[in-house]
């Protein structure tokens, strides 16, 4: 999405705009660190016979044998319930009069900085070829024999420790440096401060801007200022942000663009406009991000006809808008449905000689397509090349998606083959959409066919992917078909979670199998998710249907000892069963009795009486 751009020195387009969370009640201090790191460190009442699922028999429900009763009467027991409830020390060296360090033998100058050179240079290889620990390794043996690392080589190594998250090694790299008797530069210090920015780690980075050797430079609180900003922490960032003033380093654009963004979403855009004022009264001139930011603050406003305004304003600022600035408000503009505004508004980027991006024409296909008009959508899809643009399986997807909910799935297959024949390879998103239309139009074959090829075409499948057409095939009582599968993505090292697992036992269930149902009823308990209603209907659906209501009301008793409360359809379910095992009057004498206590709505009950 081309609203989004990173954080670098060199910015083009729009900042971040993600969603952030406010955390006002975050307070730190910005003076002086301590350099030691923190260490991370219904219940039942029955009145009757009590359910056991024990390890030695999971495919039935046992239940404490005692005499006959009325299915009725067994149904209140189980409602009867009380609440529902490394060493890593450098060895000591002295300095000489030179600032060398002093080893266990002479050697001369020279000899002594070719080693270096060589040693050096051995780092960056390591580095280069990603052997981060063996250039560790090799860097803490090279300051034992008291020669002095290269600062590029340890800045590189320290870059590529937190590339991997490893910024405790990578802070200890900065230690051996220090220690070492080189002075790190600002450039190595960036690079660990933003290793800790980007694992969420913003006090540590904190921490090293306290204990810097060298003066911290504007890169420098950017970066800290932009983690402060997307982690909602705009009041500790205005701290910082007076710490930098303080050293006299002076804020550029980003720095107040940053604050800018972070101040639209906390505070509105009022209130950032008065930084926009301060930034322009100490001489910073806002650029085109600054101003995108603004628009987009508006737009999400709802205040579409100001942000207009604003744009058509912005030369008269001496910024022209760009590409991002017209695509913020023409998304704007779809969302709110004004689609002749937003012809107009492309029709305007055209003439003032604004050439439109594959994101501009991916906005107007998405709006098309959620009306329902694919026929337009396809237009502006086959124009995009006479513009310079490529579409993108971002452009095809919507397609896809509207063909598929008008079940014209021939229509999206064509679709798919005209992406392939254009070298606009399918992600797995296209796949999911087209799986997830042709489970639901029973086509499971079909969809099977489809899943087997992605390997081969370099796009795995993920955990939706398997779910949707293991979801299909339980629907179509091909469970064991479904298993297969639930097999093959396990092997694959796709972990199942309760989607498929709760799939295969309403599957289950539906075809009578109630006892393998069961059983991975228990594999899912093993997850340790709580299971929702829904599942545990599903098995009292299939009891019932196997004319066993007696284990259904057991697992009733069982379902509510598990603090999971039942809902009108696991009441009307188990009167159902009652009623087909040709207890009729019982059953209706739990319906009134259940419809009195407002556990099932007068409808529903008028329903579930007629069926009987």
């Amino acid at each position: 999405m081309d609203l989004i751009v990173p954080v670098s020195q060199t910015h083009e387009g729009f900042y971040s705009l993600k969603h952030v969370h406010r955390d006002s009640s975050v307070k730190t201090s910005l003076g002086t660190r301590a350099r030691a790191r923190a260490r991370s460190n219904f219940v039942l009442g029955y009145k009757t016979r009590f359910l056991a699922f024990s390890d030695a028999n999971r495919n039935g429900c046992k239940r404490i044998e005692g005499p006959r009763k009325h299915r009725r009467n067994q149904v209140f027991a189980a409602l009867r319930v009380d609440t529902f409830s490394s060493n890593g020390k450098l060895p000591h060296a002295e300095k000489n009069q030179h600032g060398h360090l002093s080893g266990g033998s002479h050697v001369s100058n020279s000899s002594s900085n070719i080693e270096e050179h060589e040693s050096n240079n051995h780092i960056r290889r390591l580095v280069r070829n990603g052997e981060l620990e063996d250039g560790f390794k090799f860097l803490e043996s090279m300051v034992y024999k008291g020669e002095i690392p290269d600062i590029i080589s340890c800045t590189s190594l320290i870059r590529g420790f937190c590339r991997i998250g490893k910024t405790r090694k990578a802070t200890r790299v900065m230690e051996i440096l220090e220690q070492s008797g080189a002075v790190p530069d600002v450039i190595t210090y960036n690079v660990l401060i933003s290793g800790y920015c980007k694992s969420g780690e913003i006090d540590n980075a904190l921490q090293v801007l306290d204990r810097m050797n060298v003066a911290p430079d504007v890169v420098t609180y950017n970066t800290i200022l932009r983690t402060l900003c997307d982690s909602g922490k705009l009041k500790q960032a205005m701290e910082v942000l007076d710490l930098q003033l303080q050293k006299e380093c002076y804020p550029d654009v980003i720095t107040y663009t940053i604050l800018i963004e972070a101040t639209c979403k906390e505070s509105g855009v009022g209130q950032a406009m008065k930084l926009v004022d301060e930034m322009r009264n100490k001489g910073c001139k806002p650029d085109v991000v600054t101003y995108n930011v603004l628009i987009n603050g508006i737009c999400k406003e709802g205040r579409l006809d100001e942000a207009i305004k604003f744009l058509n304003n912005m030369p008269s600022y001496g910024c022209q808008p760009n590409v991002i600035t017209h695509n913020i408000i023409l998304r704007s503009m779809c969302s709110t449905g004004r689609w002749m505004d937003a012809e107009k508004l492309l029709a305007d980027m055209l003439r003032k000689g604004c050439s439109p991006s594959v994101v501009t024409f991916n906005i107007l296909i998405n709006f098309l397509c959620r009306q329902g008009l694919l026929g337009r959508a396809i237009d502006i899809l086959e124009k995009m090349p006479k513009h310079g643009c490529t579409p993108n399986s971002l452009s095809y997807n919507p397609l896809l998606h509207g063909f598929c909910k008008e079940k014209k799935m021939d229509r999206a297959i064509e679709y798919l083959d005209i992406m392939v024949s254009r070298a606009c390879y399918p992600d797995i998103v296209t796949y999911n959409t087209l799986l997830t239309a042709l489970c639901k139009d029973g086509k499971v074959d079909v969809a099977i066919e489809i899943l087997n090829q992605l390997s081969r075409k370099g796009c795995s499948p993920v955990l939706i992917t398997y779910n949707t057409v293991i979801d299909g095939l339980s629907k179509v009582g091909k469970t064991e078909r479904a298993i297969k599968l639930l097999d093959e993505m396990r092997r694959k090292g796709l972990k199942p979670d309760i989607i498929t697992y709760s799939s295969l036992v309403s599957g289950l269930s539906r075809e009578g199998k109630v006892d393998k149902a069961i059983k991975f009823f228990h594999d899912l308990e093993g997850l340790g998710i709580r299971l929702s209603a829904i599942t545990y209907n599903s098995i009292m659906l299939g009891l019932c249907k196997a004319r066993q209501t007696d284990r259904a009301i057991d697992f009733l008793a069982y379902m509510i000892s598990k603090r999971c409360k039942p809902t009108e359809a696991t009441y009307t379910i188990l009167i159902e069963g009652i009623a087909y095992e040709g207890l009729a009057k019982e059953a209706l004498d739990l319906l009134n009795e259940l419809c009195s206590r407002g556990l099932v709505k007068k409808s529903s009950a008028e329903q579930v009486a007629v069926k009987m």
